[in-house]
């Protein structure tokens, strides 16, 4: 059996990886994961919303329905996006996803021919970089600091390359960093990238979990030349088993991402759609956002507090004001995968910070998540992991 040429670009997830490395282990606390809580899911909202949507639409939520989506649940999502995120939108510009992953593939075939660039923060999205990688992109990464991607140096990086094709970054609350656009960055980015023909992939999971500071424009909602692809989601705020997630774009992007479907997995689900618009019509969607925004604050405070206690002075760290994930970058020399062997011998697991760059040789970084773990493991968890950072600084 001979698989193509895309199959052997594909890489191994390293946080699968890491999962393997503690499968079985009993008493583990993971940092690792980079998941929602499930306790926070909204279970038995869910029910009575599957109750009364199984009881109007009977057989209806099992049958085959558009490509495009649920109807009502577009509508839902185009008052959304105008009225909440300051998108204008039509449902001429929507196209439901089976997860926004999804949406990243979609994105590679769409746009990606062999050879052309991607460029990404750097670090970026594991996932991302994956999804692009089998359609023969090569990468560019540019830097980021506390306000976001570096504009002078994306500016040079655009400028310098011909066959940039598409630049895919998370604003908000990014995977892995934590980190947030400042509006000025955002600003000054769509500024730039509008001189050149390329299409910006803005995916933005982690949007609705801001604790801190005041929501910020998406890139979409300031993009005049239609150029930002825009990926929303359920998965982080109701369920990621559900896989209802959006694209919101120009027209002609919408309708090329239907026409993709029509050739993958020819809808999503009916079934998840139906449940999560009823859900919506019934309950207090943010509500329900606020409910988990206080716990996710509470716990990523704590797991600062904790480093900044108990982890020697040379770790840098960053400080979300949203999101899942908070970023150690540890001296330079050390490496974090080596180091995940006694952490895990410690009982103690996190993702090396490696697998997030789209080039070899960045050993020293680490992602954190906050969102699986509870209060008394984040003080347990940061205590040991300082006393094994501490036997190598």
């Amino acid at each position: 059996m001979t698989f193509s040429v895309r199959m052997s670009r594909i890489k191994a997830s390293g946080i699968r990886a890491v999962q393997k490395r503690i499968a079985g282990k009993e008493g583990m606390i993971s940092f690792a994961a980079g998941l929602p809580d499930p306790e926070l899911y909204p279970l038995e909202d869910l029910r009575k919303a599957a109750d009364t949507m199984l009881e109007k639409e009977g057989a209806k939520a099992f049958a085959y329905g558009l490509t495009k989506g649920y109807g009502p649940l577009l509508d839902f999502l185009t008052d959304r996006m105008n009225n909440r995120e300051g998108v204008e939108c039509t449902k001429e510009n929507i196209c439901m996803l089976s997860g926004s992953q999804q949406g990243l593939g979609m994105a590679a075939m769409m746009f990606i021919d062999e050879g052309d660039v991607v460029i990404t923060e750097n670090p970026s999205y594991l996932g991302a970089i994956n999804a692009f990688r089998p359609y023969g992109a090569e990468f560019k990464g540019v830097d980021t600091d506390d306000d976001g991607i570096v504009i002078e140096d994306l500016e040079k990086v655009l400028a310098e390359t011909p066959k940039a094709k598409l630049i895919y970054v998370i604003p908000n609350f990014q995977n892995p960093t934590g980190k947030a656009w400042s509006l000025e960055r955002r600003e000054k980015f769509m500024e730039v990238v509008s001189k050149y023909d390329v299409v910006v992939v803005e995916d933005n999971p982690y949007g609705d979990l801001r604790f801190k500071g005041e929501q910020l424009p998406h890139l979409r909602a300031l993009d005049k030349k239609g150029q930002v692809m825009y990926l929303g989601s359920f998965s982080k705020i109701l369920s990621p088993g559900m896989r209802v997630a959006w694209a919101c774009a120009s027209p002609e992007v919408a309708k090329a991402i239907e026409e993709l479907k029509e050739t993958n997995d020819l809808q999503s689900p009916e079934l998840t759609q139906m449940l999560t618009y009823y859900y919506l019509s019934m309950f207090d969607l943010e509500e329900h956002i606020r409910e988990i925004q206080v716990v996710y604050k509470e716990r990523c405070e704590l797991m600062v507090e904790m480093i900044k206690e108990h982890f020697p002075p040379e770790i840098k760290y960053t400080d979300p004001e949203g999101g899942m994930f908070l970023w150690l970058e540890l001296p330079e020399g050390l490496d974090s995968d080596k180091i995940l062997d006694d952490a895990v011998a410690a009982g103690i697991a996190y993702i090396p910070g490696e697998s997030f760059f789209s080039f070899e040789g960045v050993t020293n970084t680490i992602r954190m998540n906050f969102t699986m773990v509870k209060d008394e493991q984040i003080r347990e968890g940061i205590r040991i992991l300082g006393d094994v950072f501490k036997k190598y600084i």
